[in-house]
């Protein structure tokens, strides 16, 4: 496949970067001429991940970095969210809906769930005690084919 665009993003994991993050990939985004639905998702996608990071990958404490890579190609956003926390053991099991690590902060277990929902593409790789990779595919314009021809 060939790019498009990309771009590099790196953040120190406190909360009040989620924000920044999510609009930062959002605005770059736009260069494809998403819907509000679609830039609703990306944005939603994101703060998901990034929450996972500063949450899980982190335990909230340790204030470390979170590097976002997006990349264009013709009509598709790809994210990948990196973190080098302490890893998923088991990955299959934290992507399972109401699963989380963290009840002790009335966690809801949903995040990789909203991820897989409002992307096209969700894969997640993990090295515990390394980190973990979220990479993520949006098609955008796909659904406005259709009224278009």
């Amino acid at each position: 496949m060939e790019y498009t665009n990309e771009m590099t993003l790196e953040i120190v994991s406190r909360s009040c970067n989620e924000s920044l993050a999510r609009v930062t990939v959002a605005a770059f985004a736009t260069q494809l001429n998403p819907t509000l639905e679609e830039v609703a998702d990306i944005k939603t996608a994101v703060s998901e991940a990034i929450t996972n990071c500063i949450i899980h990958a982190y335990d909230n404490k340790k204030q470390e970095k979170i590097r976002i890579e997006c990349k264009t190609g013709k009509r598709e956003l790809f994210v990948t969210i990196i973190d080098y926390g302490k890893g998923i053991e088991d990955i299959k099991q934290a992507m399972e809906p109401m699963f989380t690590t963290r009840p002790d902060q009335e966690r809801s277990g949903m995040g990789f769930a909203f991820m897989e929902a409002f992307m096209d593409e969700l894969l997640v790789e993990s090295e515990v005690g390394k980190g973990t990779t979220v990479r993520m595919r949006k098609k955008i314009g796909i659904s406005r084919e259709s009224f278009e021809e």
